[in-house]
């Protein structure tokens, strides 16, 4: 066994694992647990040791250990028959297609908001793919380095329909969140800034905080806009059903979410980065799973040598120095896809969630999405 499913072992045995399902952050039981979430919890940071890199590692066991959600629809969602789906869980794959060449060899870590960040800094998963907030403290106090963004959020307000039309007419409400996220921190700013009062209903379990929103607890429930969108399309029919909320306009935090690793690794943190740009490369090019073969035979030599084919001159294969095999890209978007598929199939106009791409988008649609060159 080698030292990193070791280490997990004992972590097992210590128990330090919780199932959370959630959102950005916990539980989501974040459904709404933010993506954002950013738990404050108190762990030592301690920087990944010289030698060999977690890359190596994970290839050599042959399976990629994902810290997700499994409650959050959309995001991470695990069915009756154990099978996990979503937005992120898609990360989860694109990274072990890029790093083992199968999409399908993933174990995917159930994780809550508390435990993400000490998950990581054990070893106990290899990358945190859990609508996880990129902030300063949790890239430098934390000890985690986050790949480039792969969903662009912001904080929102979740109401009952007709109770309120903005956050400004909420003053002396109750307000439903999770306990120890960014949500927790950038709800207080909003309301101080405002000279609002309100009484914080906060909740370590999203579990416990729907069935407090849903008898009449709480007045509003903040979190990620995209969790909050999860939260309504899934509202039960008996309460009145999707219709019976309203996710007001306002946004009033920054909320960045990508796949983080363990800080201290540059090799591993590569692969995993060049794995998630690899989806966002293929849309701007118009390469999609149905289609990356008929670019084999591309004219472009830029392509070509994306896709791990010979090109130029010198009729030569393009190896970065990743650490991947020269085709990772193709194997990525022939077993996933490219970012435009995932995210249409998990949260996109045509999902439950129906969120437009907005600056999800690419950077010629007026989006953030912005490929640096694969050169």
């Amino acid at each position: 066994m080698n030292q990193r499913r070791w280490r997990w072992a004992a972590v097992l045995a210590v128990g330090a694992m919780l199932l959370g399902a959630c959102s950005g952050d916990d539980a989501d039981d974040d459904a709404s647990d933010d993506g954002s979430d950013t738990t404050q919890e108190t762990v030592e940071f301690q920087p990944a040791q010289d030698g060999e890199s977690l890359l190596a590692s994970v290839q050599e066991a042959g399976t990629l250990v994902c810290g997700v959600n499994d409650a959050v629809p959309g995001f991470g969602v695990i069915d009756e028959e154990g099978n996990f789906s979503g937005f992120d869980i898609d990360y989860c794959r694109v990274i072990a297609a890029a790093v083992l060449g199968d999409a399908d060899a993933v174990e995917y870590r159930p994780l809550a908001a508390a435990d993400r960040f000490t998950a990581l800094q054990s070893g106990e998963i290899d990358v945190l793919v859990r609508n996880t907030t990129w902030t300063a403290t949790r890239d430098g106090g934390e000890g985690a380095a986050f790949a480039m963004t792969t969903f662009y959020d912001g904080q929102g307000m979740m109401v009952r329909s007709g109770e309120y039309s903005s956050i400004d007419d909420m003053d002396g409400t109750s307000i439903c969140v999770l306990s120890g996220t960014t949500t927790e921190l950038n709800l207080a700013s909003r309301f101080n800034a405002a000279g609002l009062t309100y009484e914080p209903l906060s909740f370590e379990d999203n579990d416990l905080l729907r069935e407090a929103f849903i008898s009449g607890q709480c007045d509003g429930w903040t979190s990620d806009k995209s969790q909050l969108a999860a939260v309504r399309s899934a509202y039960p029919d008996a309460d009145g059903g999707p219709e019976a909320l309203t996710i007001l306009d306002e946004t009033f935090s920054k909320e960045p979410l990508g796949p983080a690793v363990r800080d201290g690794d540059p090799q591993w943190y590569d692969a995993v980065n060049w794995a998630v740009i690899s989806t966002i490369q293929a849309e701007e090019w118009g390469i999609t799973s149905e289609n990356v073969d008929d670019f084999l035979d591309s004219e472009d030599p830029e392509i070509l040598r994306f896709l791990g084919q010979p090109a130029g001159e010198d009729n030569a294969v393009l190896d970065p120095g990743l650490g991947l095999s020269e085709d990772f890209a193709y194997e990525v978007i022939s077993q996933v896809g490219n970012y435009g598929e995932i995210y249409e199939r998990h949260v996109g106009p045509d999902t439950a969630l129906g969120l437009e791409r907005g600056l999800n988008d690419l950077y010629t649609e007026g989006g953030l999405l912005y490929p640096p060159p694969y050169r």
